[in-house]
């Protein structure tokens, strides 16, 4: 006998997950429109002045505007309902997002690297005026996105690459501004160049992480902030419960962690009333909201090799077999 149990908070959860998209489109949308009408006037100039740091800026600030256009596409994409064979609905557009944007910053970080070493070595003229006083626009323009994207969900690791960009781009603008400073004082233009080379370092660091985050998705792994040994010893410590195995923690797309697991009872329990007081535990103490809980019964302590019948998967359990006695070590 085994009781199959689900939980989850999906209508709370939905409509304010659809409020929370359409303030995040709001916002993105006017960090676009903020960084597009720059991006314009930043090519242009950065053609007149010769300058690898704002042309490398406008390139970035480019990715930055495809980076959002991304952003509220994958919103999009993530409100539809689960359907056919999206059982999940489109939510990990939102992290296929992520990941481009991601790998975005780390391609343009390598090109940038090889024409900021190009330039060390052979520095052309710079008009180190005109990167100044375009660089300090940009710096206004950029703090202004940044503002605007900072209101909108950055839990959403979709909404955060989008961030990334843009303040990665307001580092580069900073670095663009006292380089211009350099070469109007003492006329040193490979100051250009290496201020290229500062802003990459942080493109790197950002690229990394954005990767690093929507991999973890991608690969069904626990969320970092949920520890599986734990939470699978907290569940095997809840009253009547003998073993919790087959225990599965991952995210559909970010801030939205779901867990199943397999959950063995002493014969006298109640299953469905162990079921809930797990599935409260999970969700009051973790946040974890969608369960997928399958309860059985068993008359004994541990599981022998000789009653396989009657305790499923214990000779092949996915991962670590978590126990009372385990549990209150």
């Amino acid at each position: 006998m085994s009781d199959h149990g689900h939980s989850h908070g999906h209508d709370h959860a939905g409509h304010s997950h659809g409020a929370t998209a359409d303030s995040d489109k709001r916002w993105l949308a006017g960090a676009l429109a903020v960084i597009v009408v720059f991006l314009l006037g930043e090519v242009v100039v950065g053609l007149l002045a010769q300058s690898l740091a704002l042309l490398s800026d406008a390139a970035h600030m480019l990715t930055d505007a495809a980076s959002i256009v991304l952003a509220l596409w994958a919103i999009r994409l993530a409100a539809r309902p689960a359907a056919g064979r999206m059982t999940y609905g489109w939510k990990r557009a939102e992290i296929l997002s992520a990941q481009a944007n991601g790998l975005t910053l780390l391609g343009l970080a390598a090109w940038l690297t090889y024409e900021a070493i190009r330039r060390l070595i052979d520095p052309p003229d710079v008009t180190g005026g005109l990167v100044l006083v375009t660089a300090l626009v940009g710096i206004a323009v950029n703090v202004l996105a940044s503002w605007m994207i900072s209101r909108a969900n950055r839990t959403s690791l979709n909404v955060e690459g989008a961030y990334q960009h843009i303040l990665n781009d307001l580092f580069a603008f900073i670095a663009t501004a006292v380089a211009g400073l350099i070469i109007m004082l003492t006329g040193f233009t490979r100051a250009d160049g290496i201020a290229t080379l500062i802003v990459v370092v942080l493109m790197v660091k950002a690229g990394v992480s954005l990767v690093r985050a929507s991999g973890r998705i991608f690969l069904e792994a626990a969320p970092a902030y949920l520890d599986p040994v734990e939470i699978g010893s907290e569940m095997a410590a809840v009253d009547s419960v003998i073993e919790v195995h087959d225990l599965h923690i991952w995210e559909i797309t970010s801030g939205t962690p779901s867990l199943s697991a397999h959950i063995l009872v002493a014969e006298n329990a109640d299953s469905h009333a162990v079921r809930a007081a797990v599935a409260t535990m999970l969700a009051e103490k973790h946040h974890i909201d969608h369960t997928v809980l399958q309860v059985d019964y068993t008359d004994h302590d541990e599981c022998p090799d000789t009653d396989h019948e009657h305790i499923p998967h214990c000779q092949d359990a996915h991962g670590p077999v978590h126990r009372k006695t385990t549990a209150s070590n």
